[in-house]
């Protein structure tokens, strides 16, 4: 039955907002804004430059995210910063990665070619890592770079950003195994940390995810989000 003054049933207007949801997701630039904003809260500037957009373009694409719910925006003085609304938000982009990785062949194509290339081993789960974390069996290798490292990171891990990766090896154990982590499941700087560490001998796996997900999963960590 129709509500008074409407045309559409509440399932189909309620229908009709869950699509405004999914045009909000419609685009590889917002996906990848929000892979940066679950690192923790970011103004537009830095969300632009590390998404290599202009501001205005970034804005524009952020303004979109917030009407539909996807984050939120407080103000901090002359700048907007913007931080997810639900964890339900990083659970939703986990869900699109993996129906893209069952059903698109453009996208096992693209996983096979690139990132099993550089890591063709079965990442570490959260409950593996969980336990070899509590019997000291790991070091934890956070490969972001190192203002998102502060802003939250896995307990006791060691942040070596990438570019500083060959310069800092002697900060590594070569007799421990090591478990790299950064952005996402699919975060290119663990891969390419794997792949150039396994090279000059280190025993290394990738987390099965990344932060964001650890963090949503409930899991303890450390930072300024602590």
């Amino acid at each position: 039955m129709s509500s008074a003054g409407s045309s559409q049933s509440p399932k189909k207007e309620l229908l009709s907002l869950f699509a405004d949801v999914a045009k909000a997701l419609g685009h590889a630039h917002r996906l990848e804004l929000l892979e940066h904003i679950a690192q923790g809260e970011r103004g537009v500037e830095a969300l632009a430059r590390l998404a290599d957009l202009s501001v205005a373009n970034a804005s524009q694409h952020l303004q979109q995210l917030h009407r539909a719910g996807l984050v939120a925006k407080r103000r901090d003085g002359q700048h907007s910063l913007y931080r997810l609304t639900d964890v339900a938000v990083i659970e939703l982009l986990s869900a699109l990665r993996q129906i893209a990785e069952r059903n698109s062949a453009e996208a096992q194509r693209l996983v096979k070619s690139y990132f099993h290339e550089r890591d063709a081993l079965d990442p570490l789960s959260r409950a593996d890592l969980l336990a070899r974390l509590q019997s000291d069996a790991v070091v934890l290798l956070d490969v972001r770079p190192e203002d998102e490292f502060a802003i939250g990171h896995l307990p006791r891990a060691i942040n070596i950003p990438l570019p500083e990766l060959e310069t800092r090896l002697a900060e590594l154990p070569a007799d421990q195994e090591i478990v790299a982590y950064c952005r996402s499941p699919h975060c290119v700087l663990s891969f390419e940390a794997v792949a150039e560490l396994r090279k000059r001998g280190f025993t290394i796996h990738r987390l099965q995810d990344g932060y964001p997900e650890w963090k949503a999963a409930g899991l303890p960590v450390e930072g300024l989000t602590e």
